[in-house]
């Protein structure tokens, strides 16, 4: 009886780390037609059970199934060019990372993917206090975050308004000048690093020493991907290296940063049958 437990339960493991059902096609492109990615589904959505993804690259699949930025990714120039339609059914239980692990499997079975790892140093920030100390308002929300499945409503300032703990991003126009408007609500410092990481498309380590949880907000002109030192129009919201120490009392220094790439191997640009 022990055995048939033990099993069953290996095969539930196995069975949770792969698709029910998933199909993969090469996305059909009319010439001169606009390309339309759509993302839809997964895990902490509005549709937990089922993913429709359609034209999307494999290096968009790639950053999600192993959850990596843009700079922790080698991979051939074609994998963000090709793009295809991709639709699966999981267990509406599933985890973020058993989704990964399924979308791992898919791109091992479906595109015969193989890859290893390296660690090298990339140019990037170390984000610690600033001079005068920290701004960021200790936290008295306790709890998890809340998923974000739709757009939450704006303040007067622009500023998204959130009603659990929770990050959200929004753009917004302030005369002729585009703003980005980040509210945080019961985040670990950890969670602004990694925000700031996605906006320079470079490495951001927390140096801070700060623990716990903070609400702040951060009022910025969008990042130029890879830009250090672009100073912001005199029209415009203040750049991250100036906006960071002048809201939150911190402060971003370049530094060299160890990173763990993953380096694609071989992939096929064609996938197996569904």
């Amino acid at each position: 009886m022990r055995l048939w437990i033990f099993l069953l339960t290996v095969l539930s493991c196995v069975a949770q780390t792969r698709f029910d059902v998933a199909s993969v096609k090469p996305a059909v492109v009319p010439p001169g037609a606009r390309i339309r990615t759509f993302m839809k589904g997964g895990p902490d959505t509005a549709d937990p059970g089922r993913i429709t993804w359609t034209g999307i690259t494999l290096t968009t699949v790639l950053q999600r199934a192993f959850d990596l930025k843009p700079f922790q990714l080698t991979d051939p120039d074609w994998l963000s060019v090709e793009r295809y339609d991709i639709s699966a059914t999981l267990p509406s239980a599933a985890s973020k990372e058993q989704f990964k692990q399924m979308l791992q499997n898919l791109l091992a079975e479906r595109f015969r993917l193989a890859f290893h790892r390296e660690t090298k140093e990339l140019q990037g920030y170390e984000l610690v206090v600033g001079r005068n100390g920290s701004r960021l308002a200790p936290s008295k929300d306790e709890g998890p975050d809340v998923p974000i499945t739709e757009s939450p409503k704006t303040d007067a300032k622009g500023f998204p308004v959130l009603t659990a703990p929770g990050l959200a991003m929004m753009e917004g126009v302030q005369g002729t000048a585009v703003v980005s408007f980040l509210t945080a609500r019961a985040q670990p410092v950890s969670s602004l690093a990694e925000t700031l990481a996605k906006e320079f498309r470079l490495p951001v380590v927390d140096k801070t020493g700060l623990t716990g949880r903070f609400d702040f907000t951060l009022e910025f002109a969008p990042q130029a991907p890879g830009a250090v030192t672009i100073e912001a129009p005199e029209d415009a919201a203040p750049n991250l290296i100036s906006a960071v120490p002048q809201q939150l009392g911190l402060r971003l220094e370049s530094r060299k940063i160890p990173v763990s790439i993953l380096i694609v191997d071989s992939v096929d640009k064609v996938p197996a049958s569904n």
